[in-house]
């Protein structure tokens, strides 16, 4: 759990960032490039980037190890909206934030081998640290470039929105909807994180980092003593990356029903409860279970028992549906379109 402990003077110094970061995009995307969650959302943008991938990118996964911690450096705070603000930020680290950082890097990841060239960073070598900034330089262009004006419209489309909430509702609700763990009791806020860890603000304020590439929990950085910040995930659109396929989901919401369109769409994200899967999809608990069970029916969706609990997952063919790609796949629409009741 993640522990954010306000004071007064920390609630005027809130701010939401002015859009997204290009470090901050880069490091978690690095993490959606070698994790398979997701895959309805980052399928097609992992397929097309793995062949754009030069040997540099070793360099970052160095520093970025596919679970746990990486260095914070990676994300400089005052980077700005631009590459270049960000590799001119990363560019002035101190010697000891990087020797710093990796330490605690060699501590928590203690059976990776570490590259020759990190102990010449440690101690500050500027060859070194052009060598990660042209990393992330060349990895941005491979992977992020192609994509960036997409990334930044999401992004936005979520500060729009809590710019709003913001303005009608004030900070509290703006907390308390961070993620859907967020919970919000003046001082503390808290949200799901893969340990233990608590940030003091002693009036230094929080600065609120949306994330198209974050996935999952939110994070931030290890050190509490670096500018506080909360990386948390943006609601993406289904046909982010390939904008013709509008019509497809229109088309998938006219077979099944919105809701039930919807439903699926939120168990193709990630395997959810009968509960967590109401929440996502903003459903009465009802609700989703009787849109599971026309969805498993119809075998789009695949339910097992976990002692109390019911776990949803999509199967193949679901996947197919919402993809696009079910030519030659016979579909059973008398299930999906004649349920017993229909509530979609």
């Amino acid at each position: 759990m993640l522990r954010i402990h306000f004071t007064g003077d920390d609630l005027a110094r809130i701010q939401l960032a002015p859009g997204a970061d290009p470090l901050w995009e880069a490091l978690l995307s690095l993490y959606r490039l070698r994790h398979p969650s997701g895959a309805v959302y980052f399928g097609d943008w992992r397929r097309s980037v793995a062949p754009r991938l030069g040997p540099s990118v070793q360099v970052l996964t160095a520093l970025a190890p596919p679970t746990g911690y990486a260095v914070d450096f990676l994300t400089p705070a005052g980077a700005g909206l631009s590459l270049a603000g960000g590799t001119e930020a990363l560019l002035g680290t101190s010697r000891t934030r990087l020797r710093n950082d990796l330490e605690e890097l060699a501590r928590r990841h203690p059976d990776r081998a570490r590259p020759g060239w990190t102990q010449a960073l440690a101690d500050g070598d500027p060859t070194a640290l052009m060598l990660v900034t042209d990393a992330v330089t060349g990895y941005f262009a491979a992977a992020l470039d192609p994509v960036w004006p997409q990334v930044r419209r999401e992004v936005a489309r979520d500060l729009d929105w809590r710019s709003r909430q913001l303005d009608t509702a004030g900070w509290e609700a703006v907390l308390g909807t961070l993620h859907p763990s967020a919970t919000w009791s003046y001082p503390v806020l808290e949200l799901a994180f893969p340990a233990d860890h608590d940030i003091h603000l002693g009036g230094r304020g929080l600065t609120l980092q949306p994330s198209f590439f974050c996935w999952g929990a939110p994070t931030t950085l290890l050190d509490t003593g670096l500018p506080p910040v909360v990386v948390y995930p943006v609601e993406r659109s289904l046909d982010w990356l390939a904008p013709h396929r509008a019509p497809h989901r229109q088309a998938v919401a006219a077979l099944l029903g919105k809701t039930r369109a919807r439903v699926l769409e939120v168990v193709a994200v990630t395997p959810c409860t009968t509960s967590q899967l109401a929440e996502r999809a903003r459903v009465p608990i009802q609700t989703a279970s009787h849109q599971a069970t026309v969805l498993r029916e119809a075998k789009l969706v695949h339910s097992r028992r976990q002692r109390n609990t019911v776990i949803h997952t999509v199967t193949a063919l679901g996947m197919a549906v919402l993809q696009g790609e079910t030519s030659g796949v016979p579909l059973p629409t008398s299930s999906i379109t004649t349920p017993r009741r229909s509530t979609s």
